[in-house]
């Protein structure tokens, strides 16, 4: 059995890579998710077999408390913008000048976050952030998220650390921004942003939701391999296993690395990632030594910055959305405009805000650009060319979907009807969803069917459709009828932590909402909880403790929990917590333990009241090492916090295993 786990690692590493790096998959989703599974069972029977470049070891359920500063080895250098292909052409002269039959390297630049990644005989030990090029930050475990990422070689080479950039694809950008705007959260403003605010989460399964993904670019230092340029840097890395920076060229003519430039900005709009410029090198590593850097920067390499796309169009109109929360979003209506590589004929306009800080109004000839080469957005009015007829555009004072009277909270404006059929829809999706009362079945397709056959006006309304009036849904036949009923049955157990998230309360997420369950215990205690008593809990400010009071003193949200109540849902919390042992310490877990995985010791901590942490620091209280505890055994050491072995662990909590 060991045996065929670790075949089976191999086998889903091998198809990770062939999907993630090469992009030519070898098996179907269905075939890798079978053996996935299928490793899963054996990891789960045997913990102690669970090897560190398992593909199950991507993800950990621990957040950090902190991310630990590394001090990088080789600095990780930022480079020189130029701005014209004069400057590239200059710097190419003084380079062929000093270096006879000088190389160039021509490469997309990437905009995402630089980071470095260590390996050990072929094994990912450690990722950081560039940071000030010195000292970066620790962030393995949610680079360990990132599927592009091999977390084994192909090679066992003893030591190798290189730099990457990690981005957001521009699909998942522009999914992850509509989300947010659904829920009236902040948008992030360009894919580079994302990637970053994605890679700096303390909650690595957070950052696993964003789908990012890395080119590695830069060999910083190698171990057990030699290699004189550039490009058998980046052949080497290839070799390795790493996904290497795309389509770049090597030229002795400058003039070639120039035309290269001008066609990589003819293509960016059609690449699949943002790029911010292309950068160009000296291809060999002894002429770059030779050629030195200033204070700032190595004077072997330029970045080139293309300049951002502008045109004119007219703003044909103003349409407002109303989202999960409420929040009603304006969109520009444009007459269609040829941006960036595609046609713009809508743009979103965010808030109220944003038009009355840009004068934007209907009618106004209107300079249009894609944030991030993606989103269409207006940068501003072209006041000039106004005839008279335009007005300064004024919000709605009432809801377009329901025609209740909608409110200003900052920025925003909002409908505060629960009942609103533009929220209904958007609000049983969320309550369905699998972090919610996860009802498996219950698709964005069948909601909106369920809403507009009248079988769905509240998503109290879940627990009472009855299964002959699911059969009479387009596509859903008896046997899925009953599969629905049982898991909106099921649902009903799901505790009350999960109802409180399912709600949708604005500002509170998952972590929240266990709290608030913790703290209260069940829902009429919750209903009668003052904004004081929840800023008692720890991590609640004053924006979300008002957001719970406003939401529960709704007559609305009142009905909905008498309702639940009288169908039976569960709206208590049960605590998991067998002892206080271990209440108010923090654990750090690191390296192979033998008896179980770390998500179950993790479990078992917390079963004893206490907490686990990521990463090692002057707050933790013991260190629980397995076999191979690499770096945090270390800074526990140098620390002199305690260190424990699973079986001093086990004997502490009386626990025979």
């Amino acid at each position: 059995m060991k045996e065929k786990m670790t075949e089976l690692v191999k086998k889903l590493n091998f198809h990770a890579y062939k999907y993630y790096v090469e992009d030519s998959p070898e098996i179907s989703d269905y075939e890798y998710d079978m053996m996935m599974n299928e490793l899963k069972a054996i990891e789960a029977e045997h913990p102690q077999w669970i090897l560190p470049t398992s593909p199950t070891q991507r993800i950990g359920d621990v957040p950090a408390s902190e991310f630990q500063q590394v001090t990088h080895s080789v600095v990780m250098d930022s480079l020189s913008d130029v701005f014209t292909l004069e400057e590239v052409e200059a710097f190419g002269a003084r380079m062929s000048a000093q270096f006879s039959g000088a190389e160039f390297v021509l490469e997309q630049k990437i905009d995402g976050l630089s980071v470095s990644l260590e390996y050990k005989d072929g094994i990912f030990v450690r990722g950081s952030t560039r940071g000030d090029g010195v000292t970066g930050e620790d962030i393995t475990q949610n680079l360990k998220t990132i599927s592009a990422i091999p977390m084994e070689l192909n090679e066992k080479i003893p030591f190798i650390e290189v730099r990457g950039e990690v981005y957001m694809p521009k699909a998942e950008f522009v999914r992850l921004n509509q989300l947010r705007e659904e829920n009236g959260e902040k948008l992030f403003a360009n894919p580079r942003n994302a990637a970053a605010g994605s890679l700096r989460q303390l909650d690595p399964r957070i950052t696993a939701q964003r789908k990012l993904s890395i080119y590695v670019f830069n060999l910083q230092q190698v171990e057990g391999a030699t290699v004189e340029t550039h490009s058998q840097s980046l052949q080497l890395m290839k070799r390795l296993g790493f996904r290497v920076i795309p389509d770049w060229i090597v030229s002795s003519n400058i003039s070639d690395i120039v035309e290269g430039i001008k066609k990589i900005g003819q293509n960016r709009h059609s690449l699949q990632h943002d790029i911010d410029g292309a950068v160009v090198k000296l291809n060999s590593f002894t002429d770059r030594i030779v050629a030195g850097r200033t204070a700032k920067a190595p004077k072997w390499a330029v970045a080139y910055k293309y300049p951002p796309e502008q045109k004119e169009t007219k703003l044909l109109d103003i349409e407002i959305a109303v989202g999960r929360t409420g929040v009603l979003t304006p969109t520009a209506i444009l007459e269609p405009v040829f941006v960036s590589g595609s046609t713009v004929s809508r743009a979103t306009l965010h808030n109220r805000e944003i038009i009355a800080e840009r004068d934007i109004r209907i009618g106004d000839t209107v300079v249009v650009q894609k944030a991030g080469d993606i989103i269409p957005e207006i940068v501003r009015s072209v006041a000039e060319k106004r005839d008279g007829s335009q007005t300064p555009y004024k919000m709605p004072d009432i809801c377009p979907s329901c025609g209740e009277a909608v409110i200003q909270e900052l920025a925003q404006t909002r409908c505060t009807n629960a009942a609103c059929p533009a929220q209904l829809l958007r609000n049983i999706e969320h309550f369905v969803s699998r972090d919610a009362m996860d009802i498996d079945g219950m698709g964005e397709n069948i909601v909106a069917s369920f809403v507009k056959e009248g079988l769905l006006s509240s998503v109290a309304d879940l627990y009472t459709i009855k299964a002959d009036e699911i059969e009479q849904i387009e596509r859903m036949g008896k046997k899925s009828a009953e599969n629905l009923i049982s898991a909106i049955e099921s649902s009903k157990q799901r505790g009350l932590d999960r109802v409180i998230f399912a709600l949708g309360i604005r500002n509170i997420g998952q972590k929240a909402a266990k709290l608030l369950a913790q703290k209260f215990t069940d829902i009429d205690a919750l209903m009668k909880a003052t904004a004081e008593e929840i800023l008692t809990i720890d991590g609640f400010g004053d924006i979300m403790a008002e957001s719970v009071v406003e939401f529960l003193a709704r007559k609305q949200t009142q009905e909905i929990v008498a309702r639940f109540k009288e169908y039976g849902v569960t709206l208590t919390y049960e605590s998991d917590v067998q002892s206080d042992m271990l209440a108010g310490g923090t654990y750090v877990l690191t390296g192979t333990l033998s008896t179980m995985s770390r998500d179950e010791a993790s479990a078992l901590i917390e079963r004893f009241g206490g907490k686990t942490s990521s990463s090692v620091s002057k707050k933790t209280t013991a260190v629980i090492a397995g076999e191979n505890a690499g770096s945090k055994l270390t800074k526990a050491e140098s620390l002199g916090i305690p260190v424990m072995t699973e079986a001093e662990f086990f004997e502490m909590l009386g626990i025979e295993h």
